[in-house]
C-alpha cells in the first residue's frame, strides 16, 4: 500500500515535531552599500560598449530588471540559479578569461608540477604585451607568487603570457590546453584563443561558463583563492589596486573584472555571508560606474531574496516505516546525504514536503536500497524529489517467525 503524507504545509515549515529535522537558514544581509568606481582594464581602446537589451532577467520569483546585457547568479552551496539573463550565450568574456588562465596554474602548483617560489622567464612578447599590466621587465625572471598576483589583482596581461609560455611553450598551445580544461569542467560555450581575453572574435565563453568556472575554483584550490582579496599589489615599484569595486569595498572576496569595446564592462565576483556564498558574473554593460552599482545591487537582492535551508542531514531519520515479516517492526528512511535547498525567502508561506513509500516494507531490507522519496513543492521553487533511504539491514523472520506473523494477520486483521 503507498503510504503518502503531507511532512509540511505552508507556514509550518520549521515547526517542531512534524517529523523533518533542522530547517536552518542563513544569516540575515547587511544593508545595501553605494559602490564606488574603479579602472577599467582590458584593451584601452575608446568606444561605446554595446547598450543592454533592456529585457529582464529570469528568477525564481519572476522577472528583474537588469542593465546587463548577460548576467547570471549561483547558490555556491547548492549550484541553484538565481538569476538567469541570456546566462547561456556565448559572449566575449574579456579579462574573465583569466580564470580558466589560473585554473591551469593553480592545478600545476597542486600537482607540484610548478612552485611558487619558481621564477619564470619574461620573453619579448610578454614584456610588449598591451593592456593592462604587471609591467614585467624583458628578460627578468619573475616569482610564480608575484605573476599571481600579477593576474589576479593588476589583471596583468603580461603576466598572463609568461605563465603561457612558460607551460606550454606558446601562448597557442596554452589555449589548447584552457579549451581542453574547459570540455573537463563541462564549460558549454568556452572557446578560448588566448591567455588574457584580447580581443578575438573566436574566443567566447558564457555567463554560466564563468560562473561555474569561478565556482570551480574556490571549490578545488581553496589554499590559492586567497589572493583574490587582495586589494593592492607592488611590483616593480609600481602599486596597482584591486580593480573589483566589491573587492575594494568589503562586499566580495574575489574575482575578476573585464572590459573591452564588444563585450563592454564585465564582472565575476563571489561573497560569503554566515555559511551561503553566491557567484554573480555581469557583462555588456556601459561604463565602470554602472558595473559596479548594479554588480552590488544584483548581489545584494541574492542575499536579501533567498536562503538556505537544510531539509536534513546524512543521518537523519525522516520517518519510522513499518516492516513486514523483518526483525524489526520498523526500518529508518533516511536521506544518506546533506540536503540543502536554496529558496526565496518567502516560499516558506506555500512549502509543501510530502513522503511517499510503499507501507509496510517487505524484509528483508538492505542498508542503503531505495524506499520512496521526498517531494518538496512551492511557489517559485521548482519541485525536488529526493531518494529516501533504508537506514538499516533488517532480515527476513525465519519460518517459525514469519508463521507468526500471518497467523496474527489472520486474527488481527493488522
Amino acid at each position: 500500500m503507498l503510504n503518502r503524507r503531507l511532512l509540511l504545509a505552508g507556514a509550518t515549515l520549521g515547526a517542531p515535531g512534524l517529523g523533518l529535522p533542522g530547517l536552518a537558514a542563513a544569516e540575515p544581509p547587511r544593508p545595501a552599500q553605494r559602490p564606488a568606481a574603479h579602472p577599467a582594464h582590458g584593451p584601452r581602446r575608446p568606444a561605446e560598449a554595446p547598450a543592454p537589451t533592456g529585457s529582464p532577467a529570469n528568477t525564481p520569483l519572476g522577472p528583474l530588471d537588469t542593465a546587463a546585457r548577460w548576467a547570471v547568479i549561483l547558490d555556491f552551496n547548492t549550484g541553484a540559479t538565481l538569476l538567469d539573463k541570456d546566462a547561456d550565450a556565448a559572449m566575449p568574456p574579456s579579462s574573465m578569461t583569466k580564470l580558466m588562465t589560473m585554473y591551469i596554474v593553480y592545478s600545476l602548483l597542486k600537482s607540484g608540477r610548478l612552485q611558487l617560489t619558481q621564477e619564470l622567464p619574461v620573453s619579448e612578447r610578454a614584456w610588449r604585451m598591451g593592456g593592462s599590466k604587471m609591467f614585467v621587465q624583458i628578460g627578468s625572471q619573475v616569482k610564480v607568487e608575484d605573476l599571481i598576483r600579477g593576474v589576479i589583482v593588476q589583471s596583468g596581461n603580461d603576466a598572463c603570457i609568461v605563465f603561457a609560455e612558460a607551460i606550454a611553450g606558446s601562448e597557442e598551445q596554452f589555449a589548447e590546453l584552457m579549451n581542453q580544461k574547459a570540455r573537463e569542467l563541462g564549460l558549454q560555450q568556452a572557446n578560448f584563443r588566448n591567455a588574457t581575453g584580447w580581443p578575438d572574435p573566436e574566443q567566447r565563453m558564457s555567463a554560466r561558463d564563468i560562473a561555474t568556472l569561478a565556482r570551480r575554483l574556490i571549490q578545488d584550490f581553496p589554499e590559492f583563492y586567497r589572493y583574490d582579496s587582495e586589494r593592492s599589489f607592488k611590483y616593480n615599484n609600481i602599486d596597482q589596486q584591486n580593480r573589483n569595486p566589491l573587492v575594494q569595498k568589503g562586499l566580495a572576496d574575489g574575482l575578476k573584472t573585464g572590459h573591452t569595446d564588444e563585450g563592454g564592462f564585465g564582472l565575476v565576483a563571489s561573497a560569503q555571508r554566515g555559511n551561503r556564498r553566491v557567484v554573480l558574473v555581469v557583462n555588456g554593460l556601459t561604463s565602470m560606474h554602472q558595473r559596479a552599482e548594479e554588480s552590488e545591487r544584483l548581489l545584494e537582492w541574492s542575499f536579501r531574496e533567498f536562503e538556505d535551508v537544510t531539509l536534513f542531514t546524512a543521518g537523519d531519520t525522516v520517518e519510522q516505516a513499518p516492516v513486514w515479516l523483518g526483525t524489526q517492526p520498523t526500518v529508518p528512511l533516511v536521506g544518506g546525504r546533506d540536503l540543502v535547498v536554496t529558496m526565496p525567502r518567502a516560499w516558506r508561506k506555500t512549502a509543501k514536503i510530502t513522503l511517499e513509500y510503499e507501507s509496510p516494507v517487505p524484509a528483508p531490507i538492505i542498508r542503503g536500497s531505495t524506499l520512496g522519496r521526498l517531494t518538496v513543492a512551492g511557489q517559485g521553487v521548482p519541485d525536488l524529489q529526493v531518494p529516501l533511504l533504508a537506514g538499516a539491514d533488517v532480515p527476513r523472520l525465519n519460518l517459525p517467525g514469519r508463521a507468526l506473523a500471518l497467523l496474527s494477520r489472520l486474527v488481527t486483521g493488522s
